[in-house]
């Protein structure tokens, strides 16, 4: 959390415009949420962050992700998504495992 000018609060993420000297903030509502594999595939959010002043237009998938087997239980940390897949070999299932046709949209609630 970042401290807010004025003794306005905090917020996860504070800029302020050089030119303006507005300040505008983001915070994180709620922690991320898992998104649990169906069959078909369903949209889910993944996380809900209250913008003031500012309005988030791109989601990058930069840094590890986390993922567990469904059956065997595996886990698998360190997923880089930035290609927007991911494959490997789950030794307990005896199966390739995989995260793919991964897409990503901003929406206001």
């Amino acid at each position: 959390m970042n401290e807010q000018s004025g003794s306005r609060g905090e917020a996860n993420f504070v800029w302020k415009c050089k030119n303006c000297k507005r300040e505008s903030t983001a915070t994180i509502k709620a922690a991320p949420a898992v998104y649990e594999q169906n069959s078909p595939a369903k949209v889910k959010n993944i996380i809900d962050i209250d913008c003031r002043g500012l309005e988030f237009t791109e989601f990058r998938a930069d840094g590890e992700w986390e993922a567990k087997g469904i059956d065997s239980g595996s886990k698998f940390s360190g997923i880089d998504l930035s290609e927007g897949e991911w494959f490997d070999y789950d030794e307990k299932a005896g199966e390739e495992v995989s995260i793919k046709d991964i897409r990503w949209s901003i929406r206001r609630a």
